[in-house]
């Protein structure tokens, strides 16, 4: 992994095989949904800003990480200079395309703050 990778993975609040990290600081504060049909999708940001862009198509689940939801410059060439990159993927074999938000932070291993802004 990256080390790009490594350093966002530290900094966000994600469960190791249903251990949740205690860290208010680096848990979802704000979640958008912007897309509730077909694939199921979000933006969302920690309590330190990053955003990170949630998508579950065909049974597939990504969280993926960017400068900002509409950021012209993420391009292949950020992917490998770092500002976006993948944090985790994931394959729930249902070929679905819609899940709950509460279903997807559970597989993802993320977590909402308490209070969070949820829409």
């Amino acid at each position: 992994m990256a080390d790009g990778a490594k350093s966002i993975a530290g900094r966000l609040m994600l469960r190791n095989h249903r251990q949740v990290i205690a860290d208010e600081g680096q848990k979802l504060t704000r979640v958008v949904q912007t897309c509730s049909a077909y694939p199921s999708q979000w933006d969302a940001w920690t309590s330190d800003g990053q955003y990170l862009y949630l998508r579950y198509r065909h049974g597939e689940g990504c969280v993926e990480w960017h400068p900002g939801p509409e950021d012209d410059a993420d391009t292949s060439d950020s992917w490998n200079e770092g500002p976006s990159g993948l944090l985790i993927e994931w394959d729930d074999g249902s070929g679905k395309g819609v899940i709950s938000l509460e279903d997807f932070l559970a597989a993802a291993g993320l977590v909402l703050a308490a209070g969070a802004s949820v829409s």
